[in-house]
């Protein structure tokens, strides 16, 4: 017989923790520097996602480093900050692609229109990906024991 403490079924993995903190890092890396390889820096909207993923990235180097309830609660208002970011940059290019495809056929509409604008010369969703990137955060702090109340199975990690 052992001493061990049976493992607590509402913590997740250290492993499973750390391969999503790494997905979201290799996110954040490999957006960015597509953004910046792409010249995705004409405007002042279009900075929005290239700074708010510097700091998603500085942000999840922190909690990789050392994980406390402060890092965390930063970590965690700048994925609140990647949804509505990845919201508006699908809006955004659907919209310049709208506005393309009526210059270049005043008479499309209907669903010519929609696929022309999925199609268009702006990636339509891929500013979903900051939302994808967001969720992939949150799954970093679910139940994470640094949020972990004493003597609670429940985690502040998403509230």
């Amino acid at each position: 017989m052992t001493n061990e403490t049976p493992p607590d079924p509402h913590r997740l993995s250290p492993l499973w923790r750390r391969l999503a903190l790494g997905l979201f890092l290799i996110g954040c890396g490999g957006t960015a520097a597509e953004l910046l390889l792409l010249e995705h820096f004409e405007d002042p909207w279009q900075w929005t996602p290239i700074a708010l993923l510097g700091a998603g990235f500085a942000g999840g180097v922190v909690v990789a480093i050392r994980a406390t309830p402060g890092a965390l609660r930063v970590f965690r208002y700048l994925m609140w900050l990647f949804m509505p970011a990845g919201g508006l940059g699908m809006y955004l290019h659907l919209k310049s692609n709208v506005e393309f495809e009526r210059e270049l056929n005043p008479a499309v509409g209907g669903l010519d229109l929609a696929v022309d604008v999925l199609m268009g010369a702006m990636p339509a969703l891929a500013p979903g990906h900051m939302i994808q990137l967001g969720l992939l955060g949150f799954l970093v702090m679910l139940r994470h024991p640094a949020l972990m109340k004493p003597g609670s199975t429940q985690s502040g990690g998403t509230e």
